[in-house]
């Protein structure tokens, strides 16, 4: 039984992805989720009207060890799963000047995007590289490529994972795994509920903010078959703000 593991999956960008996958790949889904057990739960319900099992797993992707132990405990509770679509959406922002930000607030956005790649990416690659298919595709942001004022913790933690995506692309292509990066804009989202849209819009081409359902297209077609000569690549996702 094939699944496709979304960390971050139960609002957003993240849940667009699992219905996404769902529907359009026939992917049953492995939701990661940190806190919210009520919008996890909505997001199950509505992924399993499209006919496909959706299991929920609440565990904090910084954290090594939880991440260990919930992904380990499922896998013997399901023995015939087979994770083969990895993606790492699950990240956070704690914004202000950095002159001002603390260990607090440097570590934790650092470690949401970071550690979360590693201690996701580690816990199902061995599998990909055995069954010679899988596809990793990680959410970073425009920050992460162009930078942004009030966001070097993002910026730096985004940019890492681009250049993460780059290395690890070209250690396990020959084993028929490929890792790529969507970077998305400004996306109508939970992160951007409190922008101006009318002042931003003006500054994007297509003048507006995008869906998050354009995102979870994009991520559609690189889990897709579609995608299977694209490895290693930062995928802009962001109206024509920034290429």
């Amino acid at each position: 039984m094939k699944y496709a593991l979304v960390t971050g999956g139960s609002r957003g960008i993240g849940k667009a992805i699992c219905l996404k996958l769902a529907e359009e790949l026939q992917y049953n889904i492995l939701l990661n989720y940190h806190s919210n057990t009520e919008a996890a739960e909505a997001a199950q319900r509505e992924i399993e009207k499209t006919g496909l099992k959706c299991s929920i797993l609440k565990f904090n992707v910084a954290d090594s060890d939880s991440t260990q132990e919930s992904l380990g405990k499922w896998k013997s509770e399901n023995p015939d799963a087979k994770i083969e679509i990895l993606v790492n959406n699950a990240g956070i922002t704690n914004d202000g000047l950095f002159i001002f930000t603390n260990k607090e607030a440097w570590n934790s956005v650092i470690d949401t995007s970071l550690q979360g790649f590693y201690n996701l990416t580690q816990a199902v690659l061995k599998d990909m590289l055995k069954a010679r298919f899988g596809r990793v595709i990680n959410i970073v942001s425009l920050s992460g490529l162009k930078g942004n004022p009030g966001q070097v913790n993002y910026s730096a933690a985004k940019g890492a994972v681009i250049a993460a995506t780059k290395a690890l692309a070209q250690e396990i292509g020959k084993r028929k795994v490929t890792v790529n990066a969507v970077a998305p804009g400004f996306i109508q989202s939970d992160m951007t509920k409190d922008f101006d849209e009318n002042e931003f819009k003006k500054h994007i081409p297509l003048n507006r903010f995008g869906e998050a359902e354009e995102v979870a297209n994009l991520v559609s077609f690189l889990a897709s078959e579609k995608s299977s000569y694209i490895t290693g690549e930062v995928i802009n996702i962001n109206g024509g703000l920034y290429s």
